[in-house]
């Protein structure tokens, strides 16, 4: 049995670790409000892109359509782009992200595919080097920058252009309220023209673009990758610090919970100590 002494140390010691987790917890909610509010602002953009994106997929076709737009017409050799944080202490967050990808790498490799792995966060990488496929590992850094997104874009667009690879697929989590993030995939390349997606209302009118829809679709695909880099960025920091709260909270409480078993233990041990020296002393008295 513990002594009182090495009681009193695991007391405190458990009680300095419930600081932490309380300031953790506290700094976590102070910057989800702002990481919120920043992801959920980017969302029309990416909507909208994707929008504009759809309404002139529609009018192009044949072999002037962008390749970003309809692939190589091979999916032999897939990218898998895993974005994470860069930090721990979010439960499990960070592996939800990864065990989605880890799924479809797994799929694809038994179907025989070609699998590269590029990471956007030090936990993807951490978490995926032991697969041996990476191509590369980018830092999300303490604030999502749209200069990362931007470089991560540039890397996959000419691997897209040297022909390393034909499908590109973005894993990160949708952030949905302060309990629930979702591991989502999202196919980049090519670039995925969802019927879900609210076309743009022309009332009735005819417009003609200048330039033709293949030029302004080659501007616009490029930045869409970027677009849809960044707001996975934004979209993960939002539900890190979520998590973060969340997991902070349940270990203050379970540090909490803690403490009053073993104080509780620990006053019940003093008080047998206590006890038995009176039994001892009376004892030692009667025997005078």
């Amino acid at each position: 049995m513990a002594s009182l002494k090495e009681m009193r140390n695991r007391i405190g010691s458990v009680k300095a670790t419930q600081k932490i987790t309380k300031a953790l917890q506290m700094v976590a909610a102070a910057k989800l409000r702002r990481s919120q509010d920043a992801a959920q602002n980017a969302r029309p953009y990416a909507e909208r892109m994707a929008a504009v994106i759809a309404n002139l997929a529609a009018g192009v076709s044949g072999e002037g359509a962008p390749r970003l737009l309809v692939g190589t017409g091979s999916d032999r050799r897939h990218l898998i782009v895993v974005a994470t944080s860069d930090r721990g202490l979010a439960g499990g967050f960070n592996s939800s992200i990864v065990r989605a990808a880890r799924e479809r790498i797994g799929k694809l490799i038994a179907e025989g595919k070609d699998v590269s792995i590029l990471t956007v966060g030090r936990k993807a990488r951490d978490q995926l080097k032991r697969l041996d496929r990476s191509v590369g590992a980018y830092e999300a850094g303490g604030n999502p920058s749209l200069a990362v997104a931007e470089e991560v874009s540039a890397k996959i667009r000419e691997m897209f252009a040297a022909g390393e690879v034909d499908v590109v697929t973005l894993f990160f989590s949708k952030f949905q309220s302060v309990v629930v993030q979702t591991a989502t995939g999202v196919q980049l390349i090519p670039a995925e023209v969802k019927a879900a997606a609210q076309p743009i209302d022309l009332k009735g009118a005819v417009y003609e673009y200048e330039p033709d829809e293949e030029t302004i679709l080659e501007e616009l695909l490029p930045r869409n990758i970027t677009t849809q880099l960044f707001s996975a960025m934004l979209e993960n920091q939002a539900g890190f610090y979520a998590a973060q709260m969340t997991a902070m909270d349940n270990a203050t409480r379970n540090a909490g919970d803690m403490i009053s078993a073993l104080t509780l233990q620990y006053n019940r041990s003093r008080q047998a100590q206590i006890t038995k020296e009176l039994i001892e002393i009376i004892s030692g008295a009667e025997a005078l």
